[in-house]
């Protein structure tokens, strides 16, 4: 597949740099940043999931603590003062 992306002359640059330096194609270079990028947004979107859940869960299950002991955690933690 064939995708025509414009990039800044900077950007360019820097990725022709990139590639030279792996001695590599710029296109395959390009390629394998793009996979990576999209690969490790998944699993951010995977892993936030998995933590939104495990609090819904722990919620469910009884295990939480209202907002004033966590601020209270927080202000002896931070040695806030008291509001």
């Amino acid at each position: 597949m064939t995708i025509v992306v414009t990039l800044s002359p900077e950007l360019e640059a820097l990725l022709r740099d990139k590639a030279a330096r792996q001695g590599q194609d710029v296109s395959v270079v390009a390629s394998e940043l793009l996979a990576n990028i999209l690969q490790r947004e998944t699993q951010d979107s995977e892993e936030a999931i998995k933590g939104i859940q495990q609090g819904l869960d722990d919620f469910e299950a009884g295990r939480f603590r209202s907002f004033q002991e966590f601020a209270e955690e927080q202000r002896r933690k931070y040695n806030l003062p008291t509001g």
